[in-house]
């Protein structure tokens, strides 16, 4: 065999050689890259279900727990009461009585308290109520408060005969208090108990007020009452249209408005009794 043929079969071994170790290096049939296992991926998924699994698990358990040792509480309560000697049981009744006892004396005294402090706030109410009531009707009486009502509104004219006086219109306003009158104005002059009117015919004074005509006088009260003393056959009204020539009109309201008021007086010598 010649030196050539031995280096071709040299080179076929060689190759061989190679080959054989590139099929075992090399799984795949290309022979180009070596295979490598691809390792597999856990999905969110699945995370997320093993993480809700473990929880509900955990809360399975814990609820376990607890509801064992309520039970065992339960346990021990009744077997503190069981174990208790008669005497033991006998004093600890004694004093829950006595607690209760006390708690319903504390609510009867609360109960005492609470009704004085609501007869003291009706009293004081009612009180309240009274005075209020009896400022506004002196008010009323002494002149210094407005006032409205039923009554009546009489109107005279100057008369035609002779001039009004003063004397027939202090008649007319003590017929009209004779006859159940409570506020009386004549010519926006409140009439007290003091009022008086003076002056010759045709110059009239009020209380230091100038009345002229004609004639107005508002008077709270029963308007029937009122409107028989002026119309009352002889009467004031009778004299104003037969004596003096006046015209004389009254008109019954279900709302007769005084809105002039007085200044109280200030009394010197008369006193409340016991001041």
């Amino acid at each position: 065999m010649s030196g050539q043929d031995a280096n071709s079969k040299d080179m076929l071994s060689r190759i061989h050689e190679q080959r054989v170790k590139d099929q075992n290096n090399d799984s795949t049939q290309t022979g180009a890259f070596p295979m490598v296992k691809a390792k597999k991926r856990i999905s969110l998924d699945a995370k997320v279900t093993r993480t809700r699994l473990y929880s509900s698990i955990l809360v399975t358990i814990l609820c376990a727990l607890l509801g064992f040792g309520y039970v065992l509480q339960i346990n021990n309560t009744t077997s503190t009461y069981e174990t208790m000697s008669e005497d033991e049981l006998t004093k600890l009744i004694s004093e829950t009585n006595a607690q209760v006892q006390k708690l319903e004396q504390r609510k009867n005294e609360l109960s005492s308290q609470l009704n004085a402090l609501k007869d003291t706030a009706d009293k004081n109410e009612k009180a309240a109520e009274i005075a209020k009531q009896n400022a506004q009707t002196n008010g009323i009486l002494s002149g210094r408060l407005a006032a409205t009502g039923e009554g009546v509104v009489i109107r005279i004219s100057q008369g035609s005969k002779q001039k009004i006086d003063s004397a027939i219109l202090f008649t007319l306003l003590e017929e009209l208090r004779n006859s159940g009158a409570e506020v009386i104005e004549i010519n926006n002059v409140r009439v007290v108990t003091s009022t008086y009117i003076s002056g010759t015919a045709g110059s009239l004074v009020c209380d230091g007020t100038k009345l002229k005509s004609p004639f107005t006088i508002r008077a709270i009260g029963d308007s029937d009452n009122l409107q028989n003393a002026v119309n009352l056959a002889g009467g004031v009204g009778s004299r104003l249209k037969v004596k003096y020539g006046a015209t004389v009109s009254v008109s019954p309201s279900d709302k007769v408005m005084i809105k002039s008021t007085r200044q109280a007086p200030q009394y010197t010598y008369a006193h409340v009794i016991g001041q």
